[in-house]
């Protein structure tokens, strides 16, 4: 545990490193401070800029990882709402810089990614204990039974309500490190190392089922069932993890289906999402909200409205349709691939579409169970969220997915440096010299 403090290398490096560190464990508190250490993570690796450890900027690669921004970027010409799109541009910049930030800075991901992935998790383990404390001191100040931790009261945004954030955008990163955690037990030999891992595991899965978002409860499913096996297990380890997996599964929906407060979030709110029916709900259901979302794309498939477009079209929508509850809240379409089709139309869909293969492609191709959950967590919650357009969604894409797909082919990066530079040699050697100094 001491080389998560203390990294080798060059200060330059250290100092890329904590910030790195300190950003992960920033993510699920107010937006402020991971803003504030990203800003500063920007201009430590611009002063300290160094050409030799470039790695390259104009790629495909770095295409992808920015391309939802250049659609918001591009929508913006035909918008009939300039400052709203604006405001849209300055909630995507992070999807623009942060990869321009990993080709500049010379800290090697695949040497420390490891490292930093368990800062991260280990923040966040923190964090549900955290919420958990809370939870128990407003219990005993009240003088309520301790059973109404698993009341409505403290589930799902209740929960997550002391640091402020989504209980969906909490819960994923909550799910990313709890995949990360069990790769660990998995991999570990130790037993000591192995039962601390377990215990993290604990925590993590307790947090994700308090925090109720089933979204993140189906791509967790497919991941530990289907992804951990074929990812990262063979032969007989395969079998056993299989069988395992499915007795823990229906143990955890044993318990979802006997707890009322679980059941209702679980199962009778997820029915009611698909509800044609807008009686008997403070809120008309993501169905109907998702029904006028398509009236709004027929209207303009293949270009979209433009940048900043959805939220007042969909107003006049929902008003129109008597969704007053929406309409009063002022509702997005609650689906990533809705709202990209209202703004930027077809082209922006299969943008957005481009960069989830991409990453589902290089994971299966690296066998990277972390890169492949981030993509499939991304995919799911896009169903049943605006991911895109809130911070806490925003900054957690435009970080994991070009910290992860860099942390994949970094190696590839020293590679190609060697072959197209006229002195093999030399750079063989100068990228000898920055690994070493790392």
């Amino acid at each position: 545990m001491k080389e998560l403090l203390l990294p080798g290398g060059s200060l330059a490096n250290k100092i890329s490193y904590y910030h790195l560190a300190l950003l992960l464990v920033s993510l699920p508190f107010d937006r402020f401070y991971s803003h504030l250490i990203l800003g500063s993570f920007a201009i430590h690796t611009f002063i300290h800029f160094n050409r030799v450890t470039l790695k390259p900027a104009f790629t495909w690669r770095t295409l992808v990882l920015q391309s939802v921004f250049f659609v918001t970027a591009i929508s913006t010409i035909y918008t009939a709402d300039k400052n709203s799109a604006f405001r849209e541009w300055e909630l995507d910049i992070t999807i623009f810089i942060i990869p321009i930030l990993f080709c500049i800075n010379p800290i090697d991901l695949k040497k420390y990614g490891r490292r930093l992935l368990l800062i991260f998790s280990l923040g966040i383990a923190a964090t549900i204990i955290y919420l958990y404390i809370n939870a128990v001191i407003t219990l005993k100040f009240y003088h309520l039974p301790v059973s109404t931790i698993f009341s409505a009261a403290f589930t799902n945004h209740n929960f997550s309500e002391p640091i402020n954030i989504h209980a969906t955008y909490l819960s994923l990163q909550v799910a990313l490190a709890l995949v990360f955690m069990l790769s660990l037990f998995i991999k570990e030999r130790s037993r000591a190392y192995k039962i601390f891992y377990s215990i993290i595991s604990m925590i993590l899965l307790v947090g994700i089922i308090q925090l109720g978002s089933k979204s993140i409860f189906i791509a967790l499913f497919l991941i530990i069932n289907i992804a951990f096996p074929l990812f990262i297990l063979t032969g007989t380890a395969r079998k056993r993890f299989i069988l395992t997996s499915a007795a823990v599964t229906v143990l955890i929906a044993g318990v979802i289906y006997n707890s009322a407060t679980f059941r209702e979030r679980y199962l009778t709110e997820f029915q009611a999402d698909f509800s044609a029916s807008k009686n008997d709900l403070s809120v008309e259901s993501r169905v109907l909200r998702w029904g006028a979302a398509v009236d709004l794309i027929k209207q303009a498939p293949v270009t979209g409205h433009g940048a900043g477009s959805e939220i007042p079209l969909l107003k006049e929508k929902y008003f129109e349709q008597k969704y007053y509850t929406s309409f009063l809240y002022g509702l997005n379409a609650h689906d990533q691939y809705l709202s990209l089709l209202i703004k930027s139309g077809i082209w922006g869909l299969l943008a957005y579409l481009t960069t989830l293969f991409y990453g589902f492609r290089l994971s299966v191709r690296k066998k990277d169970i972390m890169l492949f959950s981030l993509m499939l967590l991304v995919a799911v919650v896009s169903v049943s969220e605006n991911l895109l357009d809130m911070d806490k969604g925003v900054i957690f894409y435009s970080l994991f997915f070009p910290f992860l797909v860099f942390r994949c082919t970094q190696q590839e990066d020293s590679v190609l440096a060697v072959k197209k530079h006229r002195n093999p040699d030399k750079v063989a050697t100068n990228q000898v010299l920055v690994t070493s100094s790392l």
